[in-house]
């Protein structure tokens, strides 16, 4: 049987109405292992006494699970110290370091909310100080606030991780032990680039782009990301691992994340070319800067007028701050990474705000874990997503009634779940458009994909944890199909959205509902011969039938029910029962094309349509999940199980005669009667 976590679909069911009351927003985060900063802090200067997170030890456990776990050389002269701060105390400024995480601290800097958002302020080493810090980071669509001491692990009395060029300032060192507790371990940091720490500290999604294959529109795409309040991040590759940080003749280092501050086009006076595309570039370092052309004292700043000048704030200092042409940019630079906000990480209204649709979903194995489109039996099990773009671009220079739009798709807890094997998926995603006679939001069948090219999709499936892209399509409507690469390959994911105008995105769901699940009156009038026939098969079965009722239950009459509420089937509901089996006989021989005596779990999802059943999403996974077996085959006798409890589920909503959970199949709550009551009514 597929495996899935204790509790999922009930805990998604939480974090929605959760989200409807704000939790996990950034004015009310969530509290990351239950904890309460405020009150600890409190606890901890009442007591007088320092703080100890006994939820992410000062010990091995913290450290790592292989090299840096318990049998490691590594771990066993490393001591655990609080920060021993000077008389000026601890400073939470600008730190220089080369790894993955303070190359996006680096640019998180640059904003000074955005950095006091994840690094909230009035925390300090002197005043209140309680040996308690907490800070806050996006995570799968919400805000969490992470509570940790300030014990870092150290070697001969120095900084194991991060470090800071200053002596006194230890915010780096403590964000990383905030980051290293949200993901379970600091070895679970291991492996990590950019763009994933970009994201995790605004909740933005984050393109990439290879100079060598950079879009044609990179400078406007450059221009829109600034003006929309996005981060961004440039670097040079080295292939010689010895070379990284190397200083090159330019002045410019390879293997070193640069941010990038502003893009700009400025007007030459007596120059043949009149306007000149300027990338200003930021080094983390504080210093070494470009020295070619448009260098701080380069002669190309002769040709700008004194207001030119002062627009791009040009100044001649060794700060790390340059400027340089934006070919020039695109020679020497590797590549870039735009991390684009989310409209409630701005809160400037004079910037122009993406719009954005997030949507939570899961593969599961047997069900909607379909693989990509090589696989045609099961792609279109995979979740499906209704995209409508509303709205065309504002850009006067383009005369193409288009949409521009990022699609970031991203899988779920994989780096936390390492330590127990998990390793990224390859994953990706496929676009499809929907014609009008298409327009309901019924799940897209097999036959639709088999004839209809995509319209678009993912530049290729990748193992990272997310795959994002940018396209520009017409107004209109479209079905987006988030896959891994293989199926049967389970995981939880997230999928959003962004665009420059008006959309939404929606996960599509069947309306849940039934055909004619309630059982006819019986004709009045002389019985035929098959009537008599099946009433003494009905007696023989049940005992005495005089009162119309039968003397005791009748394998499956306990999940099946009967109308008066007596667990007992009368005559007339066991031959509405008997007629129920025959016809699901013939559905089940349909798909048992193999003559295998079961069918394939991917084809359960038609076989209940042909039975009269509309089900949402969770509801099929449930019931691959209770009723396949670990080849993700369903056996007849298994078929008929299932069928009969949602016959009975129907019949007793419709009738009215059960509790109030069942008392409306379209809401959400015959989700949590079906996660109860399959899994434990045996038959």
């Amino acid at each position: 049987m597929p495996y899935t976590p204790s509790g999922f679909f009930c805990d998604r069911l939480i974090r929605e109405r959760e989200r409807r009351d704000g939790e996990g927003s950034l004015s009310k985060p969530l509290r990351f292992s239950g904890q309460d900063f405020t009150a600890l802090k409190q606890e901890c200067l009442t007591k007088k006494c320092l703080f100890e997170d006994d939820t992410f030890p000062a010990s091995v456990e913290s450290l790592g699970y292989k090299e840096l776990g318990h049998k490691s050389n590594k771990v066993k002269n490393i001591v655990w110290k609080r920060p021993k701060v000077g008389e000026e105390g601890g400073e939470w400024g600008v730190c220089v370091c080369d790894c993955w995480l303070l190359a996006a601290i680096a640019c998180l800097t640059l904003n000074e909310k955005l950095l006091y958002r994840v690094v909230p302020q009035e925390q300090s080493f002197s005043e209140g100080y309680g040996g308690i810090f907490h800070f806050q980071f996006w995570r799968y669509g919400d805000w969490v606030d992470v509570v940790i001491d300030d014990r870092i692990p150290t070697f001969n009395s120095q900084l194991v991780f991060t470090k800071s060029a200053e002596r006194n300032e230890f915010w780096s060192a403590l964000l990383e032990k905030a980051y290293a507790k949200l993901h379970g371990s600091y070895e679970a940091l291991k492996g990590g680039n950019t763009t994933e720490a970009m994201e995790d500290f605004t909740g933005g999604v984050t393109e990439f782009y290879e100079m060598k294959e950079a879009p044609k529109e990179l400078y406007k795409i450059m221009k829109k990301a600034l003006e929309r309040g996005s981060m961004m991040g440039c670097s040079i590759d080295s292939l010689v691992p010895a070379r990284f940080e190397t200083r090159t003749v330019t002045g410019l280092v390879k293997g070193h994340a640069y941010s990038v501050t502003a893009v700009e086009e400025c007007k030459q006076s007596q120059h043949k070319e009149p306007k000149v595309r300027l990338v200003r570039l930021r080094n983390p370092w504080g210093q070494v800067e470009w020295n070619g052309p448009w260098s701080d004292n380069s002669k190309e700043w002769v040709s700008l007028s004194k207001g030119e000048k002062d627009k791009l704030q040009h100044q001649s200092a060794e700060d790390g701050e340059f400027w340089m042409a934006f070919d020039d940019f695109k020679k020497n630079y590797t590549k870039i990474e735009i991390c684009n906000l989310t409209p409630d990480a701005l809160e400037d209204d004079k910037i122009h705000k993406w719009t954005v649709s997030v949507n939570e979903g899961r593969w599961v194995r047997g069900c909607s874990a379909g693989g990509c489109r090589n696989y045609p039996d099961t792609f279109w099990t995979n979740p499906q997503y209704r995209l409508r773009l509303l709205e065309e671009d504002d850009d006067p220079e383009d005369n193409e009634v288009a949409c521009s739009f990022v699609i970031a798709l991203m899988q779920k807890n994989r780096r936390k779940e390492r330590k127990m094997g998990a390793n990224l998926f390859t994953i990706g995603f496929a676009i499809y458009e929907v014609s009008p006679m298409h327009g309901n939001k019924q799940h897209m069948q097999k036959d639709f994909f088999l004839f209809n090219s995509s319209k678009a999709r993912c530049k290729s499936y990748i193992n990272l944890r997310e795959v994002t892209q940018r396209f520009r399509l017409s107004p209109g409507e479209y079905v987006i199909i988030p896959s891994t690469y293989e199926p049967h390959q389970e995981g939880e994911f997230i999928l959003r959205v962004f665009s420059e105008k008006r959309n939404t995105s929606e996960e599509i769901e069947n309306r849940i509902e039934a055909d004619h699940p309630v059982p006819a009156p019986a004709n009045a009038g002389e019985e035929s011969e098959e009537d008599q026939q099946f009433r003494s098969l009905f007696q023989q079965i049940a005992g005495d039938v005089s009162t119309g009722s039968t003397g005791r239950p009748v394998r499956p009459v306990s999940a099946w029910g009967s109308m008066d509420g007596t667990g007992r089937l009368n005559l007339q509901e066991f031959r509405h029962l008997w007629n129920k089996i025959k016809q699901w006989q013939g559905i089940f021989q349909h798909y048992n094309s193999d003559q295998a005596s079961s069918i394939n779990s991917y084809e359960m999802r038609n076989a209940v349509n042909d039975a009269g059943f509309r089900l949402n999403n969770q509801l099929y996974d449930i019931i691959t999940m209770r009723y396949a077996n670990e080849s993700m085959n369903i056996d007849f006798d298994s078929f008929i199980s299932c069928l009969v409890r949602l016959e009975a589920m129907f019949s007793k909503s419709h009738t009215n005669t059960s509790p109030p959970y069942y008392t409306d199949p379209r809401s959400v709550c015959p989700l949590l009667a079906m996660q109860v009551w399959l899994p434990y009514m045996v038959m």
